[in-house]
């Protein structure tokens, strides 16, 4: 229970960085017969709750009208840490540095124009950072055509690993390993991590407690 605690993401704000860099997120709804429908959906995090857009009919949907309690997650593998890190023949040594999040609350289709609106530009202002386009407005066909689905949460918890559960000098260690292996993720989990990569080598210039 107490490495739980220490899992524990307790700042609000990072959880609101984190839902607001991830692009895909996986809405669970029950289906007519009680089971659970998962679905990856693109979502934007806005006035703390979960917004997402639709078709305007779909089993999701049915299963909403029908049954308003829903689940929500998010997560991103930051590194697969090999067993041999570790103990060159013990595989149960396997890990991963990881974050996430997860909700539990009731969804709505949302029924207002001006709601609506606010949501589609909301993501699109996430996905299109860039700009170029005209801002959705409430007197716009398009909000006909999609379902928006917003997610108010009643539990939002998140859980991260990236080290803080070792020592300094341990968690130096597992950052110069990572380096060293040099995977595609491992110079973003490394300043994740509070390291950054100097002409002496890694040094930890942040302590990260989310």
């Amino acid at each position: 229970m107490q490495l739980l605690g220490r899992l524990e993401i307790k700042s609000k704000e990072k959880i609101k960085w984190f839902l607001d860099e991830e692009h895909i997120g996986r809405i669970a709804t029950i289906d007519q017969n009680g089971y659970p429908q998962i679905i990856p959906m693109n979502f934007v995090f806005l006035n703390d709750v979960i917004y997402m857009h639709s078709h305007t009919k779909g089993e999701k949907l049915e299963n909403i009208t029908r049954n308003d309690k829903v689940g929500f997650e998010v997560d991103r593998e930051l590194e697969f840490l090999p067993s041999y890190f570790e103990d060159p023949k013990d595989a149960s040594l396997a890990d991963t540095l990881y974050i996430s999040v997860v909700i539990k609350g009731k969804a709505k289709i949302v029924n207002s124009r001006e709601e609506k609106t606010d949501a589609l530009n909301g993501l699109m202002k996430k996905y299109q950072p860039e700009g170029k386009y005209e801002p959705i407005s409430p007197d716009m066909r398009v909000l006909d055509e999609v379902a928006i689905i917003k997610v108010i949460p009643d539990i939002l918890r998140g859980k991260y690993k990236i080290g803080q559960n070792l020592q300094t000098e341990a968690r130096k260690e597992l950052a110069e390993k990572i380096l060293k292996r040099n995977s595609e993720s491992a110079k973003k989990t490394l300043r994740i991590m509070g390291f950054t990569i100097t002409e002496k080598g890694l040094e930890m210039t942040d302590d990260p407690i989310w």
